[in-house]
């Protein structure tokens, strides 16, 4: 193989795709300028269980410009459900029959000439229900509980007689803690736009996995893949939101069929809140036990997850904090309770963000109960292998983290006594907690062009979700084959490019600059053997690994070069490359599996002979007011190591806007659900808290250096969700040092502490 020159690797590096974002030039989705589309709005349940007795259409049909009515009394059966979110139960239907799941659930779909005589004709369905009463969540009757293990043939990581050890120990913490129901609301509304040419099928939408979604759509149509085409260039936030198919995308692609027209569906924010997913509330119960200087003995963790009924989605987060710290004996247990409520989904690191907020909120009362500082517990408990199957980590430099961002944040001044450290009339908090995330890889596919004036082309159905992608996939085609990234077009967001795999799980840019790599390797080597086998020219007869591609020219270790037009032009002109990669640990048919919408994971904390996480370190102040309880953050300091960064401008920008993301949980988020009626009473940006500058003071965010190239041959492991586990930890962490109160129910408010 040819030599590879660092190049663009780890230099910060604008993005791409920048001025296009802030110039307005970027089309996201529902921005697409498609001829002659009618506008679809949808009826929605204002029950959340019974049934549909009948609707009286007559007023909307009469309203002007309207053109269908979509509801199950005359399309039932003609599109398939749509699966369930993570492949995990039932999904609960739509249009498919009159069963009504849970409130916001889509009964009806109006499509009209215009946005507003739809949205008008919406308003004037009448619904007639046969209504049922719901329960809402955890104590609500008529729940129904259920085994995760048993349900989704998983297991509780477990080993030892946590039991037994927990009864010996000599310092015992055993607490319950809880984390509210939350909503992804990304900045773009979820959007589809449908239309038809001939018998294929073309649809805009955000998407983290457009091969996924055009999988989906088919099975549900009865269509060949070939037939779909899913496109999305630009996508407005993801969150995990948009990592799975809902049910309104079938339906508006049937729209447009019945009308022969192309349909555009931009829906309500308050209508997110239950037409897609979000995270779950869960329940948790610890049970650590320690000996006098801090090591642990025992580690018990039950935890509770709200799900619809028929889906038994769960995240159990068990398996990440069973792993976390050195202990011989743990259980764990995690239970699904089904209630009258949308399905749940993927949310910004689904299982670490409520399950760490239960160990590190109790590894601070544990290390509180023994008169320790809370950065020694964690070195007291650090391990090189996780203790349920005994696997070694590929890398882990956890306490590198601790010391860097204690060190950083002026941790060694702080008083251990809660409330002893104030400003006039504010008490002022430390708290600290880990911060962890699997390093996981996916298998993808990518095209790579380069041409004799040393431009670079690459397809790949990739998605920039607001990461960067764009930019980092540019950034290593540039420094494979030696040419700027301003000679380096990216070509992603479509479902005809070959498949990036899934935009989730802080897996992509792993996955998809790995394939992209090994495109750009095998480009060099074609150029590098064209030039020794010729015949005349400066490199006959030389060794191919020798040389190297750079600056626009083909260049040996003795300085001879010659431009790369020449050494193209060998080959015909333009070299293509396409190249798929299949990470060890992936399904042996994940190839064939992400052509066919199907991720295809090497999940670094399932692999059988090691265990891959990235790993961080979470400090925080807040400043709380002694007389009123206002809560305020001034500062944060996060240290991640997680190897390879590849641009440090949009990995510090991930970073930081998880640790935001992790104030935001443990201080402003919650959906608030009224019990009687099991629906949501703040789906609105006026009602559902999220931060704003105000609220968020210096954020730091500091890379551990970190080389670890069993994950990839990238050594890249992700970073978009590492910066948000532990964080709501910390917080709470912190007021309990400014307050002496222990607050183990999020969000953390004024009430909470006025109590």
């Amino acid at each position: 193989m040819a030599t590879i020159v660092p190049a663009a690797i780890g230099t910060p590096t604008l993005r791409i795709d920048g001025r296009a974002k802030v110039t307005g030039s970027a089309r996201y989705p529902s921005d697409v300028a498609v001829p002659n589309a009618a506008h679809a709005f949808l009826v929605t349940s204002t029950i959340a269980r019974g049934r549909v007795a009948g609707f009286d259409l007559a007023e909307a049909r009469r309203v002007p410009g309207v053109l269908d009515i979509l509801t199950h009394e005359d399309v039932a059966g003609q599109v398939q459900p749509p699966s369930a979110p993570g492949g995990k139960g039932k999904a609960t239907t739509t249009l498919e029959s009159d069963i009504v799941w849970h409130a916001g659930q889509i009964i009806a779909v109006v499509i009209a000439d215009s946005y507003e005589a739809a949205r008008e004709a919406a308003h004037k369905v009448v619904v007639r229900y046969e209504p049922q009463p719901p329960a809402a969540s955890f104590d609500s009757p008529g729940v129904t509980l259920e085994s995760a293990a048993a349900a989704n043939k998983q297991s509780d990581p477990q080993v030892g007689d946590a039991a037994a050890a927990f009864a010996a120990a000599d310092v015992k913490i055993e607490a319950s803690y809880a984390t509210p129901t939350q909503h992804h609301n990304p900045m773009e509304l979820f959007t589809t736009t449908c239309l038809w040419s001939g018998d294929r099928l073309i649809i805009h939408e955000p998407s983290q996995f457009v091969h996924g979604v055009r999988a989906e759509v088919a099975r549900q149509l009865g269509l060949n893949l070939e037939h779909v085409r899913v496109l999305s260039r630009f996508v407005g936030g993801g969150f995990g939101s948009r990592g799975g198919i809902t049910a309104r995308t079938a339906w508006i692609a049937l729209a447009a069929r019945r009308l022969n027209r192309p349909v555009k569906l931009v829906a309500t924010r308050s209508q997110g809140f239950t037409i897609a997913t979000y995270r779950a509330e869960t329940r948790h119960h610890l049970r650590l036990g320690a000996t006098p200087d801090g090591t642990l003995v025992s580690l018990s963790h039950d935890g509770w997850e709200v799900t619809s009924r028929p889906s038994t989605y769960n995240v159990s987060g068990t398996g990440t904090t069973a792993r976390l710290y050195r202990c011989d004996n743990v259980a764990t247990k995690v239970t699904i309770v089904h209630a009258d409520r949308n399905t749940p989904g993927f949310m910004r690191a689904p299982p670490e963000t409520p399950y760490l907020f239960a160990l590190e909120s109790a590894m601070d009362e544990l290390a509180v109960a023994l008169k320790l500082d809370p950065v020694e517990l964690r070195r007291c408990n650090d391990t090189a292998v996780e203790p349920i199957h005994g696997l070694p980590y590929s890398s882990r430099n956890l306490m590198a983290c601790f010391d860097a961002a204690a060190e950083a944040f002026g941790w060694k001044d702080r008083s251990a006594e809660p409330g002893s450290m104030r400003a006039d009339d504010w008490l002022i908090g430390w708290g600290c907690a880990a911060a962890t995330y699997h390093a996981s890889i996916s298998a993808a596919a990518a095209r790579v062009q380069l041409t004799p004036e040393g431009s670079v082309r690459v397809e790949t159905a990739a998605h920039d979700i607001g990461t960067g992608a764009y930019t980092v996939i540019a950034m290593i085609a540039a420094d494979r084959l030696g040419v700027g990234v301003d000679k380096v077009s990216v070509l992603i967001g479509d479902s005809d490019l070959p498949p990036g795999g899934l935009a989730a799980g802080s897996t992509h840019t792993a996955s998809v600059c790995t394939v992209v790599a090994k495109a750009c390797d095998q480009i060099k080597e074609r150029i590098a053997e064209a030039a020794t086998r010729a015949n005349e020219g400066p490199f006959a007869g030389a060794d191919p690994t020798s040389l190297v591609l750079s600056q626009a020219s083909l260049r040996a270790a003795n300085g001879t070069s010659e431009p790369l037009d020449k050494a193209v032009a060998r080959l015909g002109g333009v070299v293509e490359v396409y190249a798929e990669n299949l990470p060890p640990g992936a399904p042996a048919r994940g190839a064939h599996m992400v052509y066919h919408g199907q991720p295809a994971m090497a999940r670094g904390s399932e692999l059988k002979d090691q265990i891959r996480h990235s790993f961080g370190a979470q400090f925080v102040e807040v400043r709380v007011h002694a007389l009123t309880r206002e809560i305020r953050v001034p500062r944060a300091v996060g240290a991640f190591a997680a190897g390879t960064i590849v641009n440090p401008v949009t990995a510090r920008s991930q970073l930081m806007g998880g640790m935001i993301w992790g104030i935001s949980a443990a201080l402003h988020e919650a959906t608030e659900i009224d019990h009687a009626r099991a629906t949501y009473t703040n789906d609105d940006l006026a009602e559902y808290l999220v931060p704003v500058n105000a609220d968020i003071g210096t954020v730091e965010v500091q890379f551990v250096p970190e080389e670890d190239h069993h994950v990839n041959p990238l050594g890249i492991k992700g970073i978009g969700e590492l910066g948000t586990t532990g964080m709501n930890a910390a917080v709470a962490n912190a007021v309990y040092h400014a307050t002496g109160m222990r607050i183990r129910k999020l969000p953390i408010r004024i009430e909470g502490l006025l109590a």
